[in-house]
């Protein structure tokens, strides 16, 4: 997903075990057995509604209860009679439904067919919807304008009465928390790639540690646009959105979790749901992890499908294989929104991509792996095997010696296992880089293939001697020709060590437990392969360095570190039958794309320059796309730079730089932002610039600047 000019910083640690601890790590292992292969397939599911319309677009306005109108697209069944009443499927986002429409037209287009009725509404103040910019995302202004937004969908003469929602990112995250809010017309939601977790999970802090990321920085920039095509500019545009405050502002002034995150999550309130729920999630996406929390906590019916693909739909998938979940979408709404039979709630509640071996990345054009499905979770079958970190570097099942292992903090450790774009679940490069910078343990060559699905945990027992420290663990896959494919890991904020609500500094040189489960993952190691356990303080630049040069302490022994795996035994299980993804040439009519840009979306990785004398370090992360559009061509560019320094740990920065063209008629429009965070040890400081420009005149610029102390971050 992005390509490296990469600085040699070291080897790998490779250690080699003694014949006794080889006999000692591989009792254990030996056990595990290969992936169950399964009885052939079922027969093909039963079918969804046959395509029968054909599709028309309608513009139109829902009017809130404060007079403010929300835009909406209406794509109906065409042909249909004027009694034909049919289920509305709604996906709200912020995301300028105008300038979507020719992108969603495959995805509408295959349900309208089917009989539904789509709705795409830009949410208030973004798009070409008016009002007031919203304040932040998931804001109970949004909320509350959902409410008015499904009762009107409810009562239109095209509707039976019965909504869903659906959507990727914004759009799962959304109906899951409409879904909380029990509206009367909402019947059933659809949530691809989206969390119940809106701290632990989301962008703005990993696993409670502070990330800057592309999509916070030039999402502030989309925001400050009008609608198209007119893109009227006066001075209620100005009001309402170009001089709105960052959204970025707002998230980094809560650096822990509580109030402001439990707003619109459902980790804390499971029951809040009474309506069927289904989940698609991908092992490379970093919200996979509310799947099995959401198919063990909701008691209303839940259904769930976990493939290869990261932050994208299933039928476009990145890597393959894809599936074509539009054809399975449909028949859950045919279920519960037509009330027609599908057979979809006799089949087993989960659908899981059980992942086989491949290279490390960052590139990589298929997962290798095979279907299988499960009845829900926890699975009964799978069971825990726990393994030690020794002091000879070994990874056993036998308790080692009382030992600690010490690692001197680099602050830029990290780059070489991913980047700006990365999070948990990216397609990684070769861990070897980082792990010549960390503590590293692996077992001896399995002898059997072994298999893992689930939550690994690393049980770290830890001190620093600095009051504040990040550890992060590594699950990594080792071939015999020495490459790491990373299958999982997370990280933890040391100050969130009893609680993420009420931080605690750390007291130097005091040992205290850290318990790290690691992403939602699914891995067969092959026989011959070894795992390794990577323990470090730092994953730079996804997340920010902390401010103090330090050594830390990892314990080893009886009572002390010890990594846990959630092993599957061999069951025969039924493998799914997903259609084939649908060949289409669906396009609408003057939308395209002129430049795709990079396959995130997002910056990705264009260098990497580090100086080895002074731990100097700068990552570059860069990308353009263009569309073209009925009204003209619009134009995107970005370019974000993070610097660290390894002498200088509180000095970190990070600057986004982005730009909007669009080529009208006799007229070009240009919006711009630069956005600088920088860190010292007591504080954040933001400073953003937005200006617009029209036929290279400046008519508007606005700066922020604002100190925000750093609160265990």
């Amino acid at each position: 997903m992005f390509s490296v000019t990469r600085y040699s910083r070291g080897v790998a640690l490779t250690r080699r075990l003694s014949g006794a601890f080889r006999l000692t790590a591989l009792a254990v292992l030996q056990n595990s057995v290969a992936i169950a292969q399964g009885p052939p397939p079922p027969p093909p599911p039963a079918q969804a509604t046959a395509p029968t319309f054909e599709v028309a677009l309608e513009d139109a306005w829902i009017t809130m209860p404060d007079g403010v109108r929300l835009a909406v697209d209406l794509w109906r069944p065409k042909g249909a009679g004027s009694r034909d009443r049919f289920p509305v499927l709604l996906e709200y986002l912020p995301y300028r439904k105008t300038e979507g429409r020719g992108s969603r037209y495959p995805l509408y287009a295959y349900f309208v067919r089917r009989g539904f009725v789509v709705a795409r509404v830009d949410i208030r103040g973004t798009g070409n919807s008016e009002g007031r910019l919203i304040p932040y995302e998931y804001s109970e202004i949004e909320q509350q304008d959902g409410d008015a937004v499904l009762a009107w969908l409810a009562r239109q003469p095209f509707s039976n009465g019965n909504i869903g929602m659906f959507g990727i990112s914004w759009g799962g995250f959304n109906a899951i928390q409409m879904a909380m809010r029990r509206p009367p017309a909402l019947k059933a939601i659809l949530a691809v790639d989206a969390t119940d977790d809106l701290y632990q999970d989301d962008v703005h802090f990993m696993d409670g540690m502070m990330h800057v990321d592309s999509w916070e920085l030039s999402q502030d920039l989309a925001n400050a646009m009008p609608g198209a095509p007119d893109y009227r500019i006066d001075d209620k545009y100005f009001a309402e959105r170009f001089d709105a405050p960052p959204w970025m502002l707002t998230y980094k002034r809560h650096q822990r979790d509580g109030p402001f995150w439990d707003r619109a999550s459902l980790k804390t309130r499971y029951d809040a749901i009474n309506i069927p729920t289904f989940l698609i999630g991908g092992w490379y996406d970093g919200y996979r992890d509310a799947v099995p929390r959401m198919l063990q906590h909701l008691t209303a019916p839940v259904k769930a499908i976990v493939g290869a693909w990261n932050h994208t739909f299933p039928d476009s998938p990145y890597p393959k294989p894809g599936i074509e979940w539009r054809h399975e979408a449909v028949r859950w709404f045919d279920q519960w929104l037509k009330g027609r039979p599908t057979g979809i709630m006799s089949e087993p509640r989960l659908a899981v991509y059980v992942r086989q071996w491949h290279p490390p990345g960052p590139y990589l054009e298929e997962a290798p792996g095979e279907w299988r499905t499960e009845e829900g979770w926890p699975i009964a079958r799978v069971r825990d095997s726990v393994l030690f970190p020794g002091t000879d570097g070994g990874l056993a099942a036998s308790t080692p010696p009382s030992a600690v292992d010490r690692l001197r903090y680099l602050p830029t450790t990290g780059v070489e296992a991913g980047g700006p774009v990365m999070w948990f679940g990216d397609v990684a490069p070769d861990q070897r880089g980082s792990d010549g910078f960390s503590l590293v343990y692996e077992t001896p060559p399995l002898e059997a293939d072994l298999e893992i699905l689930g939550l690994p945990r690393a049980l770290l027992h830890v001190a620093a001697d600095a009051p504040l420290a990040h550890w992060f663990a590594r699950l990594g896959d080792v071939a015999p020709d020495g490459t790491v494919t990373l299958v999982a890991s997370a990280g933890q904020n040391g100050a969130h060590r009893l609680s993420a609500r009420a931080p605690q500094a750390i007291e130097p040189g005091i040992r205290f437990p850290l318990d790290i489960e690691m992403h939602f993952t699914s891995w067969v190691f092959p026989k011959g392969h070894r795992l390794r356990l990577s323990v470090s303080n730092a994953q730079w630049p996804m997340i920010w360095p902390t401010p103090y040069s330090m050594t830390t302490a990892l314990y080893l022994g009886a009572n002390a570190t010890r990594l846990t795996l959630p092993v599957v035994p061999k069951a025969a299980r039924p493998r799914p039958s997903f259609l084939p993804i649908a060949a289409s040439n669906d396009s609408f009519p003057g939308y395209g794309a002129i430049d795709l840009g990079t396959t995130s979306g997002y910056g990705e990785i264009s260098s990497v320059e580090r100086n080895p004398q002074t731990g100097a370090a700068t990552v570059v992360a860069t990308s353009t796309s263009a569309s073209r559009f009925p009204w003209g061509e619009e134009h995107n560019s970005e370019m974000i730079t993070h610097q660290a320094h390894d002498g200088r740990p509180d000095s970190a920065s990070v600057q986004g730089e982005y730009s909007t063209t669009v080529k009208l008629e006799g007229c070009t429009l240009r919006w711009e932002t630069r956005v600088i965070i920088r860190s010292d040890r007591a504080n954040f400081h933001y400073t953003a610039v937005r200006r617009l420009w029209r036929n290279g005149e400046l008519l508007r610029e606005k700066t922020w600047n604002e100190v925000i102390p750093r609160d265990h971050q």
